[in-house]
Formats: C-alpha cells, sequence, structure tokens
C-alpha cells in the first residue's frame, strides 16, 4: 500500500492498541520498526514477537516517556541499532481522567512531562539523525479541539503538541524533514473500555450516530492515515494535523 522498504521507525507506545497497529503496518509496508514501551514487558514481548514475523529485526526499547534522559537514550539506540531512523512516531500519552477542579499539581506534571517533554526530547534527538526525507508523525486526539469530560489536562497537552507540530514542522522543513499530527476522535481499545467502563457500548453507538459514515473506525483505517503521511509520496505534507473521526468534529449537533 505504502513503500516504506528500508526506513526505520521507531513508535513511542508501540506494544499495544493503536500504537501497536501503528507499528504493525509499518512493518507490513517494508520498514523497520523500533517499538517503545514503559514497564509491561509480557505486553513488549508478545508485540515484539508479532512484530519480528513481518520484521525480523524488530526492536522493543524500554523507556520512561517523563524522562529526558531516557527518551533521548531510546532514540539514539533505535538509530544506532537499526542503523538509521527516518520515521518517528509520537504516540504515548498518559493522564489521570478526572475534571480539572480535581486535578493534583502532579497529575498535570506527569501528563505535560510526557506528552510534551517526552514528544520534544524525541523530537530534538531524532533530528540530530534524520536526513531528507525524515517524517515526525504526533498522535493527538479529539479532546484537543473538544470537550471531553475527564480529559481537560490531556487535551490541554495533545493541543500544545498540535501547535508544536507547526513550529516543528517550519524548524525541520528545510532540512526536507516533515511534521505532522493525526488526531482521530473515538477508537476501541483497552483505554477506551477503561475510560467508559459499562457504558461503552453507549458510546460506541452514540458515536457511530453522529459520524458520517454511521460507524467507529478500526485502528487500522488510522495506522493507515499514519502511513500514508510517512510514505515518499507525502513529502509536500507538513505543519499539519489531520483530523481522521468520520465528520464527527464537523456534525450538526442536532441532527440526525
Amino acid at each position: 500500500m505504502f513503500e516504506l522498504t528500508g526506513k526505520a521507525a521507531l513508535v513511542t507506545g508501540g506494544t499495544r492498541g493503536l500504537g501497536k497497529v501503528i507499528a504493525t503496518m509499518l512493518a507490513r509496508n517494508g520498514a523497520k520498526v523500533a517499538i517503545n514501551y514503559r514497564r509491561d514487558e509480557e505486553s513488549a514481548a508478545q508485540a515484539l514477537g508479532e512484530l519480528r514475523k513481518l520484521a525480523p529485526e524488530a526492536l522493543a526499547l524500554k523507556a520512561e516517556m517523563e524522562d529526558d534522559a531516557q527518551v533521548r537514550a531510546m532514540v539514539r539506540e533505535a538509530a544506532e541499532r537499526m542503523g538509521r531512523l527516518d520515521i518517528l512516531v509520537a504516540n504515548a500519552a498518559a493522564t489521570a481522567f478526572k475534571p480539572l477542579l480535581e486535578m493534583k499539581p502532579h497529575n498535570l506534571q506527569r501528563t505535560f512531562n510526557l506528552t510534551i517533554g517526552g514528544f520534544v526530547a524525541a523530537v530534538q534527538e531524532a533530528a540530530r539523525v534524520m536526513g531528507e526525507g525524515g517524517r515526525v508523525v504526533m498522535i493527538s486526539g479529539i479532546d484537543s479541539i473538544r470537550h471531553f469530560p475527564g480529559h481537560g489536562v490531556l487535551g490541554a497537552a495533545k493541543a500544545a503538541a498540535e501547535s508544536m507540530v507547526r513550529d516543528f514542522a517550519f524548524e525541520l522543513g528545510p532540512r526536507g524533514i516533515t511534521v505532522n499530527g493525526v488526531n482521530m476522535g473515538f477508537i476501541a481499545t483497552d483505554s477506551s473500555r477503561m475510560y467508559f467502563g459499562d457504558q461503552y457500548e453507549m458510546a460506541i453507538q452514540r458515536t457511530s450516530e453522529r459520524s458520517a459514515l454511521r460507524r467507529i473506525p478500526t485502528l487500522e483505517e488510522i495506522a493507515a492515515i499514519v502511513c500514508m503521511v510517512c510514505a515518499p509520496e507525502a513529502s509536500y505534507l507538513t505543519a499539519q494535523t489531520i483530523v481522521v473521526d468520520g465528520g464527527i468534529s464537523l456534525g450538526f449537533p442536532f441532527g440526525p
């Protein structure tokens, strides 16, 4: 679908959910892939085993995305062990799902250190080794542009990251490196199940009703957009955050 043979990619938060599917699709299209994880060794080993069926040289790299030194060391290791680094997908995210009025300082610090600090450190370090044709993709979410209960801090952090996408694009553009974001609405992941709890099926139904396509996306449909952005043919696409939400954010709020 997208010719990425010879490219080397690093996907943060790449052992579960959307990150895992993105890593898998990059590998399926010919890229060498390194996936980052925080502490779940079992999930990392399972994801790596599956990935190596497509990309035998795939790597799993442990790093806490809140820790600047660990992030930089991870990016350097990925580039050294794969021989190059052409694609960085910043997918890792974490927060406390609470109203802003209940947020504690450590909740704010963790969310912004990971979402912003980790993103900036990873891009800065990747920029040292990326050459012409490099791709940076930041995975955002609908909470950056719409109210989402309990997502106030994460939404603010993702909105800040989307702003940084534009600035990084202009800083790295003269070197032939593009920087884009991919934003999506509701997706079916373990995190979504945890967040919605016993209202999960209702969330799927209501989201489907609001979508122009009357359904929620598969993870593969979101991953395909990421791969498209990383393809050589997307060389003039930069400084954008592409919203892949089936039209939910643009729909008439009182319509059927």
